[in-house]
């Protein structure tokens, strides 16, 4: 799929560093007209502040694709206490979303 923004964000996305990573990735919705995946491997910690950067981003999407990736088991457990996993597509890599968005669908 041409023109997918595959985003690598490092470390925390807590109340200091929300604002930033949600400028990112609205930016990132905006030029992506393939779509953007939110690569979290190297994420240790996300708050509600991220959690509502990602909310942002899935309001403001419009009819682009917008998954997570790459979770680690403590980020697993914050979406699904938060419900996420019902807001946002989570994937085990950005490889695996990309090729879910270019399988057609029945």
């Amino acid at each position: 799929m041409s023109d997918v923004c595959i985003l690598h964000p490092v470390g925390r996305i807590d109340g200091s560093s929300s604002a930033d990573f949600q400028t990112k990735l609205l930016e990132a919705i905006g030029r992506a007209s393939g779509g953007v995946v939110i690569d979290f491997n190297e994420i240790d910690y996300i708050s509600s502040a991220g959690l509502r950067a990602l909310m942002t981003a899935v309001r403001q999407r419009k009819d682009r694709h917008l998954a997570v990736a790459g979770l680690r088991p403590v980020i697993v457990e914050i979406f699904e206490i938060a419900r996420f996993q019902h807001v946002i597509k989570i994937f085990g890599t950005a490889a695996e979303a990309i090729s879910s968005w270019s399988t057609p669908r029945p």
